[in-house]
């Protein structure tokens, strides 16, 4: 009897974790290599969990994919890794009779690598062959944060095979997939999509996945799967740790039973002891055939409220449009500060950004300076966020309350390293790249959190990008700005620029994009400045011309902030040309030098007007 036969008319019980047992042995290097070089501990495991009961064993196979295992250099022993994970599986099975599911883990979590999916379902593939190979009783895809990823490895394994597939899914929140969708209409799409199994593995305890599943109709077509986590995990001495009786456990296995699970086994934390009593009580009881989910009504995600100024992306689109930077004081004297601000938005810029943290270095807060000016002078501003300094709980919280103080305009970033600043040895967090951080940013415009849940109004933001154009192919960038559009950028935001010829090349190499591009001009304020600019700062390079200009003024600091303005004002000749948006990042707090540049840009468009410029 095949194990969907069985399915029909038992709840069958799987094996608990792998890693877990290894860990417990000192065991914390690739799991997938032990296949090959501690075998007799991956056998003894299995045999372990044959003799608690398991009716179902996975191979050791969770991350034996070329992505995975190039983490430890052995991308190249795909072949061997499945291939010995396989025999020891049937090894252990061969007087029991238990059913072999090959394991296939997923790989995007929140963050999504940098890898497109293409690139994923090759490798995935790869592995799928050889456990199809290995005439195994199905395939269980365990562990997918990531529903896209999911569906597509679903698709791509039906068009090799039509062995049993095992589809799991993994939650943040109970009920609801990180990508808003929840978990009741996830399990239906990936039974139409040819999944036998559907269910839910890791991240979440026994209470909560029992939460998640009194959402969840049953399946027409298809039986559900259950491997939750021990418990929630804890950190004790630096070692993840799971705190869960076994009889707590079990009686859990016994409440998803009546939810409508069929297949019952555990991820982390769990071990030989809870499936023994899990088994135990559950092989006495029958598949439940009816259940009356607990369908949640739709929360209304409201929608926000209208903005009472533009969006810069959309003004660009049409007129001249000027961001003004000033990064906040690296101390607690704000006057200076707030009178640039003011200074500079009475003189016509659109909006004040101020930097977070620029070269790694800590400055008093943007959003607190944001909220400043807003609140007290009416400027607008629009703050850096970067992916440095801020894990995934930071970044929401911070965006959230940027949301709130009605601070919708901002620019993600990665961030500059903690190596080139203050403080060397700080941690720098980089949970997500820029990309991602543009994404999600999206997703709270959809009222949806990173987890999933529902933020029950939607976010109202407008998000730039970064652009870094002084590179050797410039091509390379601009891709690099179509995937920032494909995951959400309205418009980009260039680091400075000190050549003529570069801001033409950059109108070329632009004008098929979408989104508008504000191109960046800096004064240079000494030949020193610039010279530091040129060889330490990353994205910014100066042109030869430009050196010798500023090194011929220097050591007179009125003729080099001359020059530095009028090598600024060239610039700005040919960029008024060719871009509506113009990005002037104020050196040194020398808003003076600013303004000059934001007079000369109000002299060109009046002598300009009537002549089109691209957006």
């Amino acid at each position: 009897m095949g194990l969907l036969e069985s399915l029909k008319t038992k709840v069958l019980t799987a094996d608990g974790a792998m890693g877990t047992l290894l860990y417990s042995y000192g065991l914390d290097y690739c799991h997938e290599e032990m296949n090959v070089s501690k075998p007799e501990i991956i056998k003894k495991i299995h045999k372990e969990y044959i003799d608690a009961g398991a009716d179902i064993i996975q191979t050791n196979t969770y991350g034996a994919n070329a992505i995975k295992l190039a983490r430890y250099g052995h991308e190249s022993r795909v072949a061997q890794f499945n291939k010995a994970a396989i025999q020891l599986a049937k090894e252990a099975v061969s007087q029991g009779g238990q059913f072999i599911l090959g394991s296939i883990g997923g790989i995007r979590g929140v963050r999504k690598t940098d890898l497109t999916l293409d690139e994923i379902l090759i490798a995935i593939r790869e592995q799928v062959e050889l456990l199809i190979e290995g005439e195994l009783d199905g395939l269980l895809l365990e562990t997918y944060y990531d529903f896209e990823e999911l569906t597509e490895t679903i698709k791509m394994i039906r068009t090799l095979t039509d062995m049993p597939i095992v589809a799991q899914v993994s939650m943040h929140e109970p009920g609801v997939l990180q990508n808003g969708l929840s978990l009741n209409a996830a399990l239906q799409e990936l039974e139409r999509l040819g999944a036998d199994v559907v269910g839910v593995n890791c991240r979440l305890g026994p209470y909560h996945t029992i939460q998640a599943f009194e959402g969840v109709e049953l399946p027409e077509n298809s039986f559900m799967s259950a491997y939750p986590n021990a418990s929630l995990l804890d950190i004790e001495e630096g070692r993840v740790i799971y705190e869960s009786e076994v009889d707590y456990f079990a009686r859990a296995a016994v409440e998803l039973r009546d939810q409508g699970v069929r297949l019952i086994g555990g991820c982390c934390g769990t071990t030989p002891k809870h499936i023994k009593e899990v088994k135990n009580r559950l092989s006495k009881l029958q598949p439940v055939e009816k259940k009356e989910a607990k369908l949640q009504e739709a929360i209304q995600i409201r929608e926000p409220e209208p903005r009472n100024l533009e969006p810069l992306h959309e003004k660009v689109k049409r007129e001249r449009s000027i961001i003004v930077e000033l990064d906040t004081p690296r101390h607690l004297e704000i006057a200076a500060f707030v009178e640039g601000a003011k200074t500079l938005y009475d003189e016509g810029a659109d909006i004040i950004m101020m930097a977070d943290n620029s070269l790694a270095s800590p400055r008093i807060s943007n959003i607190a300076m944001g909220s400043i000016l807003k609140l007290q002078y009416g400027i607008r501003t629009m703050p850096h966020i970067t992916c440095r300094d801020r894990n995934l709980i930071g970044l929401q919280s911070h965006l959230m309350g940027l949301n709130a103080l009605e601070l919708h305009d901002i620019l993600a970033v990665t961030g500059d390293p903690t190596k080139v600043g203050d403080f060397p040895g700080a941690t720098s967090v980089y949970d997500v790249s820029s990309m991602e951080l543009i994404s999600l940013i999206k997703q709270l415009n959809e009222g949806i959190s990173f987890s999933g849940k529902t933020l029950r109004k939607k976010a109202n933001f407008s998000v730039a990008g970064a652009f870094n154009p002084n590179v050797r192919v410039l091509d390379r960038a601009v891709s690099r700005l179509e995937k920032k559009i494909e995951h959400g950028a309205d418009y980009f935001i260039s680091q400075p620029v000190y050549s003529k010829e570069k801001i033409k090349e950059i109108a070329e190499a632009t004008k098929h994009l979408s989104a508008p591009i504000y191109i960046g001009i800096m004064p240079l304020t000494s030949f020193r400045s610039a010279e530091f600019l040129h060889h330490e700062v990353p994205g910014i390079k100066l042109s030869d011309e430009v050196l010798e200009r500023m090194k011929a003024c220097e050591g007179d600091k009125a003729r080099e902030a001359e020059e530095g303005v009028a090598i600024a004002k060239e610039l700005l000749d040919t960029a008024a040309q060719h871009f509506n948006g113009i990005y002037l990042i104020t050196p040194f707090l020398r808003y003076d030098m600013t303004v000059q540049l934001m007079q000369y840009i109000k002299l060109l468009d009046e002598q300009n007007k009537g002549v089109n410029v691209n957006v």
